[in-house]
């Protein structure tokens, strides 16, 4: 008996009782395995001669690529007529759009998270160029890279289809009848804050360290996050809430109905990445607030 309440008395002090929920965000970083990362420089020109630079940036590009070529074909399906006589099952619907998008960012988050940083989204690389997580030398060379695989994939999207391609409105963004362009900026401004808040949430360190006992895969949450906010949003805009693949689609399509709406897939990102990048860093984690 006497050794029983002894492994009590140890496990006691081994597991203590946790903070009540809601205060453990207010106490100090004060973790062993946990230290505040340094801001990216602004300008790091030593990156310009690393193999490191340039490999990540192709891996954005690559990544980019497939991510436009498999759900564009995706989008390209749905909207193609469906035979009822011959097959009542022949596209996967606006479901299978939202999974194509949601699952291809949290396979090709999880292939180059290692490399890059997973990007895949020049929203994501502003919202976390705004909380100098990177340099922005390396947050424009993404960018471009990314932009360049979005073209490349709507691309070879249209390659396939041809003369499908330009009637099935080539996978573009663009504000959908019944909604107003104020509409479609919200829808995107909204959207996108909900992805970047994610990402920065499922990459915290701090979290990471804190909060150990529960296990997270990063890519699962962000890609969760993607197939959410396209159920919301495509009868709105398509959903967009990334200007690389707004932008493959609308110069591969390259008609005035794309152009038209094609600010607002720029614009509303942007916005809504700002708005994750300042609530996470100064509500959620109140950096500016801590002392040095």
């Amino acid at each position: 008996m006497e050794g029983k309440e002894e492994d009590v008395r140890l496990g006691a002090n081994k597991f203590p009782e946790r903070q009540p929920i809601g205060t453990a965000a207010q106490s100090q970083d004060d973790g062993k395995d946990y230290k505040e990362p340094p801001p990216a420089p602004l300008f790091d020109p030593g990156e310009l001669s690393s193999w490191s630079f340039y490999r990540a940036g192709i891996a954005e590009f690559v990544a980019t690529f497939l991510f436009l070529y498999i759900t564009i074909l995706t989008v390209m399906g749905v909207v193609k007529p469906v035979d009822p006589g011959k097959n009542k099952c022949a596209n996967v619907g606006i479901q299978g759009i939202a999974w194509a998008f949601g699952g291809m960012i949290f396979a090709l988050v999880y292939c180059t998270a290692g490399i890059s940083g997973g990007h895949i989204n020049p929203a994501v690389t502003f919202g976390l160029f705004l909380a100098r997580k990177l340099s922005l030398t390396r947050a424009l060379f993404y960018m471009v890279m990314q932009c360049l695989g979005a073209i490349c994939g709507a691309g070879v999207v249209r390659g396939f289809l041809k003369g499908e391609y330009v009637r099935l409105n080539g996978g573009a963004n663009f504000v959908n009848p019944g909604y107003t362009k104020g509409d479609g900026l919200g829808a995107e401004i909204v959207g996108t804050f909900v992805l970047v808040y994610t990402v920065f949430s499922a990459t915290d360190a701090k979290r990471s360290a804190r909060d150990s006992h529960v296990p997270i895969l990063a890519p699962l949450p962000i890609g969760f996050a993607v197939f959410l906010v396209h159920l919301a949003t495509i009868p709105i805009t398509g959903t967009g809430i990334n200007p690389a693949r707004s932008l493959g689609a609308a110069i591969i399509y390259n008609k005035d109905r794309a152009w038209d709406d094609h600010w607002i897939f720029w614009v509303g990102p942007f916005i809504g990445a700002a708005l994750a990048a300042l609530y996470h860093q100064v509500v959620i984690r109140a950096i500016p607030f801590k002392s040095k």
